[in-house]
């Protein structure tokens, strides 16, 4: 039996109620167990990864109790996962008890699904006026969970404002969550290291907390929380990607993509996975090896996938890196009648032609980038960052100097990129102004680009100061 994180799917008492239907399965025998019992097992299964085994169980659930609530609610779920809302309302036309909360609940679900988010909160509302005095604290909790469960966390909070707090730890689970969805996130870690405090072997929570930790940019602490998830149950998917993700934004490609490979593994058609694992190896030079797990993404993408134009800009990179340019080129020009950033794409095709020499070529492209952009000096910006990139330092420079000439006041873009062209041409002391724009304008820009160039503990808006702490020594 695999450890779920979830208190009763890892309990004693569910674990003889498993081993009894799959040992009366196992011998032919009848099963003796209720509606409720085989839908509670049908979702361990889901949960586990055995989508066949919680299939069996949950029609074996309806063939003993047509209309029973517990499998037609876990039915209608599995409905609107698929995006299928015709059959979600067929099933709960099947429920029949029609005065049941799940009943309720799953008529404003669908609703929320379909994305009538007013009429759901209205229905919810005026069932509430039937609802008993005692299930008052039940009922408001049950709506908060269902809007966030679907990422509405102004109307969760709206309806925890209905109830009263509690210590209960599935009503302060149910809060950090919202807080986490409001994008309070220090908030919702606070709660979840208290909750952690209390179960401290809570897989959930330490996975929750490093998803806290790493949306507020604590990358490390990210790392760490995900740590302790992975040190529980060790082929823990949530714990994998976790870990890997924080990995990433440390620049670590090397472990990140090994975290990726362990999470693959288990998940093999995460094609977002897999299309962060290609990423890693092709900023390890690993380039053959990056082409053949975005293909694999590719195949498992539908055309209208949002993650499409990702895909095919990180093949055009693997290509390039292969000396591919033509065959990059193509890759991007698929995504032409794609809905995505095609002004981003423009730059990159742009920068693919001048790290392959065609350097005429790469400069019409770009013209046009910057012609064609709503934002024309912001990508300007980026193609003057691309002809760095690409070891134009000279070219570079100098268009870096015209660019913060013409630059509108209030901007506070590209000086962390100017100081490190300045860095790498040996001009030291254009490089301490600029470093000293970019640390006191835009410190996140700063730790973006120059990190590499001071100690981990040195905050970007130190690095100013310390490099001039250095230089008096």
């Amino acid at each position: 039996m695999n450890n779920t994180g979830d208190e009763y799917y890892d309990s004693d008492e569910f674990r003889e109620l498993l081993a009894e239907y799959e040992n009366a399965v196992s011998s032919g025998q009848p099963v003796f167990l209720d509606a409720e019992e085989l839908t509670d097992i049908a979702d361990y299964y889901q949960m586990t990864g055995y989508p066949d085994e919680a299939n069996d169980a949950i029609n074996l659930a309806l063939s003993l109790s047509p209309g029973a609530v517990a499998p037609l609610t876990y039915k209608i779920h599995e409905a609107l996962y698929n995006e299928n809302f015709s059959e979600a309302e067929q099933l709960l036309g099947q429920i029949i008890d029609k005065n049941s909360p799940d009943y309720t609940y799953c008529r404003g679900e669908i609703l929320i699904a379909k994305g009538q988010i007013d009429e759901a909160d209205n229905y919810f509302r005026e069932a509430f006026k039937n609802v008993p005095p005692d299930e008052y604290q039940d009922y408001v909790v049950d709506i908060a969970t269902i809007f966030t469960d679907y990422n509405y966390s102004e109307k969760a909070m709206e309806w925890m404002a209905r109830g009263h707090h509690e210590e209960s730890s599935d009503f302060k689970e149910l809060m950090a969550r919202t807080l986490f969805g409001l994008g309070k996130y220090k908030d919702s870690q606070k709660i979840f290291n208290e909750l952690i405090d209390r179960d401290p072997f809570s897989t959930r929570y330490w996975n929750a907390l490093a998803s806290a930790q790493y949306m507020n940019e604590e990358y490390d602490a990210s790392v760490t929380s995900s740590e302790y998830a992975i040190a529980i149950d060790p082929n823990n998917p949530e714990g994998l990607l976790s870990k890997a993700n924080g990995l990433f934004r440390l620049e670590n490609y090397e472990e990140a993509e090994k975290y990726f490979e362990r999470y693959n593994e288990q998940i093999p058609d995460d094609a977002y996975a897999l299309l962060q694992q290609a990423t890693c190896l092709i900023n390890l030079e690993r380039p053959s090896e990056a082409v053949e797990l975005l293909n694999t993404a590719y195949d498992l993408l539908p055309a209208d996938s949002p993650y499409l134009p990702d895909v095919l800009q990180e093949l055009a990179f693997a290509y390039s890196d292969q000396g591919e340019t033509d065959r990059a080129i193509d890759c991007l020009n698929q995504t032409d009648n794609q809905d995505c950033d095609h002004t981003h794409i423009a730059v990159v095709k742009g920068h693919i032609l001048l790290n392959a020499g065609r350097i005429e070529e790469s400069e019409e492209v770009f013209r046009q980038a910057i012609v064609q952009s709503e934002n024309p000096q912001q990508t300007l910006l980026r193609v003057i960052v691309s002809l760095y990139d690409n070891r134009y330092l000279e070219a570079a420079y100098k268009l870096f100097l015209r660019f913060f000439s013409i630059a509108p006041k209030g901007w506070n873009e590209g000086y962390a990129y100017m100081a490190l062209c300045c860095y790498d041409m040996k001009k030291y002391d254009e490089f301490l102004n600029y470093l000293k724009q970019a640390c006191r304008l835009n410190p996140k820009e700063a730790r973006l680009v120059l990190h590499h160039l001071f100690p981990k503990d040195v905050k970007p808006e130190d690095y100013y100061t310390y490099i001039k702490n250095k230089l008096k020594k």
